[in-house]
């Protein structure tokens, strides 16, 4: 057996309704393990990705991920940067090779994630413990020699995850907008590190960009990039309810004239078309105005949700505007050393404070920050192992 100090989440009671579930809490407690078989390699994490994933199974939404894996304790962290202490009978890895994790644990026929490593996938242990065990082939070596750190190189989830979706996006958008000059149509989204990842690779395309954001900070953040900085404080009511629309007039006045303002905001930035390209990885709250935002063959694209999952249209407005839906998780696995590769090459890769990386010791402050919106890097960091 292998002993080590991890984070764990336990179960939550069972047969409860979804939203009656009280969320879990990471306690801090000796953690062990079988040894790596034959197809695993012993690593101890270095730096780890806090992903939204991590708060869905702390608040045990959708799903109580340690029911769903019939498992009474889970370790999570899924995303990160890990030495190699033992490479088992791997031909590919070596002893201390720094790596990162890619989070296939299942992958269907054509290589996209079915089942998520640390999260829905039985059986895997995740980042957040001070040694744990890997398939071998989830391991990707970082670059020889690279001109960026470790930390830089430890927020490459969300770029894998942009770099993927805008893929997708940019050739459906290209599908029926043939030849069409991107330098004249607007590609938006809402805050967030995936979100900034792509609209730095719609920037290279040509296209105009621009992004929401709260603080001042990160709006002189987002200008510093070449990026166009909306200060969401200007629409402060915009969040929508589908499910539970409001009936107060005074709320419904306010919602509607944070829309308008919204909407105004879009239209000056694309000459009155509207957001060719919408990147809302937000979910169900701003979705209503992420729709009415969109140009004619316009794209809504996300990789996920952070609010709400049930999303609402009218499908008849949607079919007349052509607009297209995109929806992608992760990424390819056989674009696993493409897309590094790219990072390396064209410098598309963060900066990184590391007086914003938390310590081992600090991850149940990190959550608590995290899922009250008080952190304000888009690359939230946690160092496990000094590097």
């Amino acid at each position: 057996m292998i002993h080590t100090d991890a984070w764990v989440l336990h179960a939550g009671p069972k047969d409860v309704d979804t939203e009656a579930r009280p969320p879990g809490n990471l306690h801090r407690e000796p953690y062990s393990f079988t040894a790596p078989d034959e197809r695993e390699a012993l690593v101890e994490p270095l730096y780890g990705s806090w992903e939204a994933n991590i708060e869905h199974a702390l608040s045990r939404r959708p799903v109580d991920v340690c029911r769903l894996r019939d498992e009474g304790a889970v370790v999570l962290g899924n995303l990160g940067i890990v030495r190699v202490l033992d490479a088992g009978k791997s031909s590919s890895l070596r002893e201390g090779q720094i790596c990162m994790v890619m989070p296939f644990a299942k992958r269907d026929t054509y290589g996209y994630a079915e089942l998520i490593y640390a999260y829905d996938a039985p059986r895997t242990i995740g980042l957040l413990a001070q040694r744990t065990k890997i398939a071998a082939d989830l391991l990707l070596p970082l670059p020889e020699d690279s001109r960026f750190s470790l930390r830089q190189w430890a927020a490459y989830a969300r770029y894998f995850t942009a770099w993927d979706n805008w893929q997708v996006a940019y050739r459906c958008w290209s599908a029926q907008m043939r030849d069409q000059d991107p330098g004249e149509h607007l590609v938006f989204g809402w805050g967030g590190g995936v979100v900034l990842a792509e609209l730095l690779l719609a920037k290279r395309a040509g296209f105009r960009v621009a992004m929401t954001a709260s603080t001042d900070g990160r709006l002189a953040e987002l200008a510093g990039l070449g990026i166009t900085a909306v200060d969401r404080r200007l629409f402060p009511h915009l969040t929508h309810d589908p499910e539970h629309p409001p009936t107060d007039p005074a709320e419904v006045a306010r919602y509607r004239t944070s829309e308008k303002e919204f909407l105004r905001t879009v239209d000056a930035l694309s000459d009155g078309a509207g957001a060719a390209i919408f990147v809302d990885n937000i979910g169900a709250p701003l979705y209503k105005a992420t729709v009415k935002s969109l140009a004619r063959q316009g794209v809504v694209t996300t990789v996920g949700w952070k609010e709400g999952m049930r999303t609402f249209n009218l499908r008849a407005s949607e079919c007349i505007n052509r607009h297209l839906h995109v929806n992608t998780h992760v990424w390819r696995y056989a674009d696993c050393a493409t897309i590094r590769d790219f990072q390396e090459d064209t410098a598309w890769i963060p900066s990184i404070d590391p007086a914003g990386i938390y310590e081992f010791d600090e991850v149940e402050q990190l959550a608590a920050d995290y899922s009250t919106g008080k952190i304000d890097s888009y690359f939230p960091l946690y160092r496990v192992n000094q590097p």
